[in-house]
């Protein structure tokens, strides 16, 4: 049957989909553009699955915080590119999917992806499997996580949308909670205090300054002093408590949390694509790749 340009224009309005795939879907389903979005659809979820495999380690950190400033969350969505990551509807995703972790606080991921975005809608994943479609990247929801203090307050800092932090405190003040939160974003503490190092982590710190120390000539108990003196230091620059505050290098976090009468009880830092192994393309190479038919 004939496909006129008044339904093609508004299949291609409710899909963002291209204007020859709206076409086609509109032949398939005779016209009828509900039973065209149905075959897109089911089209756009076999071109995910094919997309499923690309490594996503762009993207965007989202925070949403409770109206009672109690709670906090903090998500990290991934696309392939930098430029997907500022695309209007995969930012509205993931602000979405944010709102909805905060509401109904699930526990793991498949928990979350099996969750309607918006009530009595379509299920994030499907969401996000037609958002690939749509888009033409691989897009995943990497990890999520909440912070709370129910006798205090919770504190954020979004550095661009590449650098998240949440902060759970008790006592002090919004601007203090914030102020902590930036200063998490700048010197990446690994825990709050020297108690929450593990003994594993302390005792390879040891056997690398003993390593160091070998061959100096030094008796044992200077050695010893040495590697004691060298923990003590490094203790202070993993732990946000022994780091000096980024506003006020003259004083240490955990002496400003004292004058404040403050605690920091769990903080969550969030950098898009950490620790995730980039793929390293050889543009010559691919170039080459696809003159050839490869």
């Amino acid at each position: 049957m004939a496909v006129t340009a008044t339904q093609v224009k508004e299949l291609r309005e409710r899909t963002g989909a291209g204007m020859m795939e709206c076409k086609k879907a509109l032949i398939e389903a005779h016209g009828d553009i509900d039973a065209a979005i149905e075959w897109m659809r089911k089209q756009g979820l076999a071109k995910a699955d094919k997309k499923s495999g690309r490594i996503a380690a762009e993207g965007i950190i989202t925070i949403e915080v409770s109206s009672d400033n109690h709670k906090a969350v903090i998500i990290e969505v991934n696309s392939e590119t930098d430029f997907v990551a500022k695309n209007d509807d995969f930012c509205q995703f993931a602000a979405k999917t944010a709102r909805r972790v905060l509401a109904s606080n699930p526990k793991t991921l498949d928990e979350l992806l099996s969750m309607p975005l918006e009530e009595n809608n379509q299920s994030i994943d499907e969401v996000r499997q037609n958002l690939i479609a749509k888009i033409g990247e691989n897009i995943n929801i990497r990890r999520f996580s909440a912070v709370e203090s129910k006798n205090g307050s919770v504190g954020y800092y979004a550095h661009g949308n590449r650098i998240g932090v949440i902060v759970a405190m008790e006592g002090g003040n919004s601007n203090l909670a914030k102020d902590i939160a930036m200063h998490i974003a700048a010197s990446k503490p690994q825990a709050i205090s020297k108690e929450d190092i593990s003994t594993e982590i302390l005792d390879k710190e040891r056997e690398i300054i003993l390593a160091q120390s070998e061959g100096s000539n030094k008796s044992p108990e200077i050695i010893e002093k040495m590697v004691e003196g060298r923990l003590q230091k490094f203790l202070n620059e993993v732990t946000l408590l022994g780091q000096s505050f980024i506003k006020d290098p003259d004083i240490k976090v955990g002496k400003l949390l004292k004058n404040a009468q403050a605690n920091v009880l769990q903080f969550i830092r969030l950098e898009v694509g950490e620790g995730v192994e980039k793929k390293v393309c050889d543009f010559a190479e691919e170039v080459r790749a696809q003159a050839q038919g490869g």
